[in-house]
């Protein structure tokens, strides 16, 4: 598509001041270095080759994301049916019954701050699999990690701000001071009460003979849940770097979001519905073009000023694997990826863009 132009450059003869009319050449300079601006500011993208030739142009790229990144990965999905959230059974927590009385009327309350401080275990219970299968890597990173670990080695990242506690951004050669987990992460460990940072394979040791598996998958899993206790002030505190509901988000988050995202010069908002804040102010604090990939128009966009029939604001409705490995073909990028760095879903979206890439590759 041509780049949106709002003025003739002929018409601007009329307004030069006399001694540039004068002269030829430099009025074809002005024309040409006008021109040159203007293809610059092509801002709404229809096709991956469009979105391929901005990022050949762009030095400073930035992502938001949240759970739909990590769908190829297998991760349990905690609000999606049949996730944490549907499935909760709290007569199986180690809880009193008033405890279990809230998290039946409200699953959240599994992971809400003034539970977890009264009562360590029903967090630790429910994301037993969660923990441990993070530490021995049980999910790989998708093709969406891959890509921006490309964009990371190509100089072109700026940042990376994740909702997801998944871990999976860490698992590439992304540079980890470009990545904020806005939301924690499972696989560090800290304590709620001290902020004493724990390392995470002793803590997934004492977690596999502490806390009780409530699924019925690990038969070495005690009996009962017994409490972890911080090493340093000893209080039954100590879990993963994930926010709690109730609490505040990490300061770093709030730095990134008012000094770092004004500066992209493209930003991707991949597989979240927009309707979790303050993550969600992330495209209101950016300038630049926003291209956004779900499978769905995100819930949160309308409130937020998205708007996908002005100028900087593109739509591409698709899975993030899908997406992104037709754009990684389109870069020359894909056959770098090793299939054996990838998960199966992955690796099918991958050979799918290979053959049935189709140039242009049309996805709104």
């Amino acid at each position: 598509a041509a780049p949106e132009t709002h003025n003739n450059a002929k018409p601007f003869l009329i307004f030069m001041p006399s001694f540039l009319r004068r002269s030829r050449f430099v009025a074809l300079v002005v024309l040409s270095s006008i021109t040159s601006a203007l293809m610059m500011t092509k801002t709404k993208y229809a096709t991956v080759s469009e979105l391929a030739e901005a990022i050949r142009e762009k030095s400073k790229i930035s992502f938001l994301t949240g759970a739909g990144v990590s769908v190829a990965a297998g991760i349990p999905d905690f609000r999606s049916p049949g996730g944490m959230y549907a499935t909760l059974r709290p007569e199986l927590l180690t809880a009193t019954e008033q405890q279990k009385a809230l998290m039946r009327k409200d699953p959240v309350y599994v992971v809400e701050k003034s539970m977890f401080f009264q009562n360590q275990f029903p967090y630790h219970e429910v994301r037993r699999p969660f923990i441990l299968g993070t530490k021995e890597r049980r999910w790989k990173p998708t093709l969406f990690h891959h890509f921006v670990e490309r964009l990371d080695k190509e100089g072109k990242l700026l940042t990376l701000v994740t909702q997801n506690i998944d871990g999976l951004d860490f698992l590439t050669k992304t540079d980890p001071s470009k990545i904020c987990p806005c939301h924690g992460s499972i696989a560090r460990a800290s304590c709620e009460n001290c902020g004493h940072c724990v390392d995470f394979d002793f803590y997934c040791g004492l977690v596999k003979t502490h806390i009780k598996d409530i699924y019925g998958l690990d038969p070495e899993a005690p009996a009962d849940s017994k409490r972890i206790y911080c090493p340093k002030c000893r209080q039954a505190t100590i879990k993963p770097t994930t926010v709690l509901f109730g609490s505040s988000l990490p300061p770093a988050f709030f730095e990134v979001l008012d000094t770092v995202v004004p500066k992209a010069d493209l930003l991707f908002v991949v597989g979240t519905s927009l309707v979790v804040s303050p993550a969600n102010m992330v495209p209101v604090k950016a300038k630049c073009p926003r291209v956004v990939v779900d499978r769905e128009e995100p819930a949160g966009a309308p409130s937020l000023g998205l708007d996908f029939g002005r100028s900087r604001d593109s739509f591409f409705q698709s899975d993030a694997d899908a997406l992104f490995a037709t754009l990684m073909h389109e870069l020359g990028w894909l056959t770098d990826v090793d299939d054996s760095l990838l998960p199966p879903d992955s690796i099918t979206a991958k050979y799918n863009a290979i053959n049935h890439h189709g140039g242009a590759g049309v996805v709104v």
